[in-house]
C-alpha cells in the first residue's frame, strides 16, 4: 500500500489561508499544492517537494518554467521601461513582437495584430472585429468549447453550466453547433466521415432555420477542442469548414490560446489541417506566463475598426513583449517544435500500451504535446469515469507528478515543450503506478473532498 510520507505542512497552511480570503469562483482545485519555484519541466512546492509538470500551468509555460533567456529578457526590460501605454505612445518591443507574430502565423496575405492581457479579451476582440469588419451581427461557436471568462469569451463558451448559471443574459447572437467528436459521435458506430458530414450538416441546418449565413460574421473554432477533452476534429471537417466560410463570406477564426505556440509541433494547431484562417487568437504560452493575449488577422479586417473599439492601458506592455520575443527565440533555437512532436509520440505510444492493460482507458488522442486520455467506466458505453480521473490525478501528485483532467474524465497531458525523455518516462511510470493503485482500491474516496476539476 502506498504511503505518502512527504511533508506538506506549509502547503496545507497556505491552502487553508487561501480558502478563507480569495474568491471560490477563481479556483478549480486538484490537490493542495502551493508552488514556490519552477525550472524547465519541474516545479517545487513550499515544503521542498519536487514534481514533474504535465500541466505547464494550464498550457501557459511552453518554453519551460523560468527559462534563463526569458528571465534575462524580462530583467533587462524592467530596467528600461515597464509601461508607457501604447494606447497613446509607442515602444519598440511591441513593434518587434508584432513583426514576429505576423511572420509565424500562416497566410500569405497582409496582416495586422492587436494585443490584450489574456486569451479571454483577445476573444472578446474577435467578436467586435468580426462584427465591425463584416457588418454582420451573428457569431458561431461550438458546444463544449471554452474560450475564457470575460463576458465575450464566456458567451462564446459552452462547456460548463457554472460559467453561465446566475449571470443573466450573455452576449446576443452567438450560436453554438456540435463539434465533430469521433470518439463520442452523435450516434453509435458512426465513421469519421459520417461524423464530419453530420457536424457540417448541423451548420447548414442552422443556415436554413435560425442563422442566415448572410448575417453570420465569423465561425470561431479551436483546432483541437481543449477543455472539451482535447478532441481532435477530422482533417476533412476543417477543410470543408473553410470552404463553407468562403462560400458565404464568413470569417474563419482559429482560437489558439491553448494549442498555439508550438504545442502541437507547429506554431499553431490549425497548421495541422492544411487550413489558413482569417484570424488567429493567441494567449497563455505567448509570453511564458506573463499576461499577454493577441490576435493576428487579415489587415483589411483590422483596418475597418477604429479606436477606442478595443484597447487596454497595459496591453502589449514592454515587459510582456520582451518575454514573448524571448519565448519565440527559445522555441526556435532549442527546436521545441520538433521536440513536441518527438516527445508527444513517445508519451502517446506509452499510453497506447497502457490502454492494452487497463480497460478504463477508452481513447488516447492528440497531436504533439497536447494529448487527451479518456477514462471510461465501460468501453462500449463510453460513460465518463470521473472517479478514476480524480483519484489517479491525486495519486500522481502524491507520487511526484502534476497531472489534471477536464471534460469530466480526460487526463490532460500538456507538459512544457522542453520536457526530456527521462522526465517523460519517469512521469509515465508514475501514471502507470497510479492506475494500478486505483484499480487495487488503494486510493480513498476522501480525495473527492479536495479534487474538483472540470
Amino acid at each position: 500500500m502506498f504511503v505518502d510520507n512527504k511533508d506538506r505542512s506549509r502547503c496545507m497552511a497556505l491552502v487553508e489561508e487561501d480558502r478563507q480570503i480569495t474568491s471560490p469562483a477563481a479556483k478549480i482545485p486538484y490537490f493542495p499544492l502551493a508552488v514556490k519555484r519552477g525550472r524547465g519541466a519541474m516545479v517545487e512546492d513550499l515544503d521542498g517537494n519536487s514534481y514533474i509538470d504535465f500541466l505547464a500551468s494550464a498550457g501557459a509555460i511552453n518554453a519551460g518554467h523560468c527559462h534563463p533567456k526569458v528571465v534575462d529578457a524580462i530583467k533587462k526590460q524592467t530596467e528600461e521601461l515597464i509601461l508607457y501605454t501604447p494606447v497613446y505612445m509607442y515602444h519598440e518591443p511591441l513593434i518587434k513582437l508584432t513583426k514576429e507574430l505576423i511572420s509565424i502565423t500562416p497566410g500569405s496575405f497582409r496582416k495586422r495584430a492587436y494585443f490584450g492581457l489574456a486569451g479571454s479579451d483577445a476573444n472578446d476582440g474577435v467578436i467586435k472585429l468580426a462584427r465591425i469588419a463584416t457588418g454582420r451581427p451573428k457569431i458561431m461557436a461550438y458546444l463544449r468549447a471554452y474560450h475564457g471568462s470575460t463576458y465575450g469569451a464566456l458567451s462564446l463558451s459552452a462547456v460548463s453550466l457554472p460559467m453561465h448559471r446566475g449571470l443573466g443574459p450573455t452576449l446576443p447572437d452567438i450560436h453554438h453547433v456540435p463539434f465533430p467528436d469521433t470518439y463520442r459521435p452523435p450516434f453509435p458506430g458512426m465513421t469519421e466521415n459520417q461524423v464530419t458530414d453530420f457536424a457540417l450538416e448541423q451548420i447548414k441546418i442552422a443556415f436554413s432555420t435560425n442563422v442566415p449565413p448572410e448575417e453570420l460574421a465569423a465561425i470561431v473554432i479551436e483546432p483541437i477542442q481543449g477543455d472539451g477533452g482535447l478532441v481532435v476534429p477530422p482533417v476533412r471537417y476543417m477543410q470543408e469548414l473553410r470552404k463553407l466560410c468562403d462560400e458565404y463570406g464568413i470569417l474563419l477564426v482559429s482560437e489558439e490560446v491553448q494549442q498555439g505556440f508550438g504545442r502541437t509541433g507547429k506554431w499553431f494547431g490549425i497548421e495541422n489541417f492544411g487550413v489558413v484562417p482569417d484570424a488567429i487568437v493567441m494567449g497563455k504560452a505567448i509570453a511564458s506566463g506573463l499576461p499577454l493575449g493577441a490576435c493576428v488577422a487579415r489587415a483589411d479586417l483590422i483596418e475597418k475598426w477604429e479606436a477606442p473599439a478595443h484597447l487596454f492601458t497595459a496591453a502589449g506592455n514592454p515587459v510582456c513583449c520582451a518575454a514573448s520575443l524571448a519565448t519565440i527565440e527559445v522555441i526556435r533555437e532549442e527546436n521545441l517544435l520538433e521536440n513536441a512532436l518527438r516527445m508527444g509520440e513517445r508519451i502517446k505510444n506509452k499510453f497506447l500500451q497502457m490502454q492494452q492493460k487497463y480497460e478504463i482507458i477508452g481513447d488516447v488522442r492528440g497531436i504533439g504535446l497536447s494529448i487527451g486520455v479518456d477514462l471510461v467506466t465501460d468501453r462500449e458505453t463510453r460513460e465518463r469515469n470521473r472517479a478514476a480521473a480524480a483519484k489517479i490525478c491525486y495519486r500522481a501528485w502524491q507520487r511526484g507528478l502534476l497531472l489534471s483532467f477536464f471534460s469530466g474524465c480526460v487526463l490532460r497531458i500538456q507538459p512544457p515543450l522542453v520536457i526530456s525523455e527521462e522526465q517523460a518516462d519517469e512521469a509515465m511510470e508514475i501514471i502507470d503506478q497510479s492506475f494500478r493503485d486505483y484499480l487495487d482500491g488503494d486510493i480513498p474516496d476522501s480525495v473527492f473532498e479536495t479534487v474538483k476539476g472540470w
